[in-house]
């Protein structure tokens, strides 16, 4: 990974030259660090001693300054070992990767020329995210904390003093990214297909921007034409996904609940693609993707289907602006793999519990509290309690 993770060029991928006031290189990647060092624990004197490096050294990882992924590939694996035997989080020190690559994708789009941009070489048109990625890049420009990050850490609510809390950018930056993510999507708003995966994932990011008006920038989109879907899955199918997700994330389930409705149920290959693209954004398949085709496989998904409903239940009353798509996901593998809740008992009891939490949320929609319930009796009649 860290050969994926190279010092960024004088040039970007994108052709353009770097803007003047750049951001600093490692900046998710550093301020995880810090947080794993913060979790064994040691002072920053202590753990340079401990890897053999001067403290200039490790506090230029910290701040970003001196990109994690500039230092040699046999030394970070080295590094990473050594952080594990001091005590510190496996999951954690495994997340370095995911930090590295999310601080190339944040530096790539920061740097982008928003006059010339080229899609087929635009970072976000070119890789399928996975979910731990796009947190981390949503770490640095909104500030929310990384689910993975938060359950394996303890980190103070809030320091005293100038020390930050989170790698969160600096105003300036933060703005400028998500006017690159805007020209971008302007660029690829009339480049059909192939540029699909580039719109959608440049929708979701968007949806950090709390200043962004999701509604109404995609209501023009529909007006002008830019966004029709078809029942059942195709390049547009995941746009219509991604779009439905950004309007959850800033407070409207509305479209969520449409998209569910209209271009999910009844339609195999669209069942099919949700729980693919689940897989794949939980990391439960770890093949890179390209582009969005993996969504349509139907016959022996390169994923564990019990792996799979575990990551969906114990999400299933966290993720409240998602509730909808969790539910009906749950519902959809159960249905689709027979004596499922059988496999794993731990599994199901996990999910008898969410459940019955789920069930007392009285905003539960009339659809989604019907597919609960199902489950709620399959759960009843196997003996699992809820």
């Amino acid at each position: 990974m860290a050969a994926h993770s190279q010092t960024r060029h004088e040039t970007t991928l994108t052709g353009s030259q770097p803007s003047p006031a750049r951001e600093p290189e490692g900046a998710i990647a550093g301020y995880l660090f810090k947080v794993i060092r913060e979790q064994i624990p040691r002072t920053q004197e202590e753990l340079a001693e401990d890897l053999g490096v001067d403290k200039s050294t490790l506090q230029g990882w910290e701040s970003g300054r001196r990109p994690l992924s500039s230092t040699k590939a046999g030394n970070l694996v080295a590094m990473r070992r050594r952080l594990i035997r001091l005590g510190a989080p496996p999951t954690l020190v495994d997340m370095l990767s995911t930090a590295m690559d999310a601080d190339l994708l944040l530096g790539e789009v920061l740097n982008a020329d928003t006059a010339i941009i080229h899609l087929d070489e635009h970072p976000l048109g070119a890789w399928v995210l996975t979910r731990d990625t796009t947190h981390m890049i949503g770490w640095a420009v909104s500030g929310v904390l990384p689910g993975v990050v938060a359950s394996c850490s303890t980190i103070p609510a809030a320091r005293r003093g100038p020390v930050s809390s989170s790698p969160l950018l600096e105003p300036g930056l933060r703005e400028r990214f998500f006017q690159s993510l805007r020209g971008a999507a302007d660029a690829a708003e009339r480049a059909g297909s192939e540029a699909a995966l580039l719109r959608r994932q440049v929708w979701y990011l968007s949806s950090y921007d709390q200043e962004w008006n999701a509604a109404d920038w995609f209501d023009g989109l529909r007006r002008r034409g830019a966004l029709t879907t078809t029942p059942g899955w195709s390049p547009q199918w995941a746009e219509a996904r991604s779009v439905a997700a950004s309007l959850a994330r800033q407070g409207d389930p509305t479209l969520l609940r449409e998209f569910i409705d209209q271009s999910i149920v009844d339609h195999d290959r669209a069942e099919s693609a949700n729980l693919n693209y689940w897989a794949h954004w939980l990391g439960l398949d770890r093949r890179p993707q390209k582009d969005d085709c993996f969504m349509t496989e139907c016959s022996r998904p390169a994923w564990d289907a019990t792996a799979l409903l575990r990551e969906l239940a114990v999400r299933l009353d966290r993720a409240v602006e998602y509730t909808d798509l969790y539910v009906h996901s749950v519902w959809a593998l159960i249905i689709s793999r027979r004596n499922l809740l059988d496999s794993d008992p731990y599994v199901a009891k996990e999910l008898a519990g969410r459940v019955g939490i789920v069930l007392e949320d009285g905003s539960l929609s009339s659809e989604s509290r019907r597919k609960l319930e199902c489950v709620y009796y399959g759960l009843r009649a196997g003996g699992y309690s809820v």
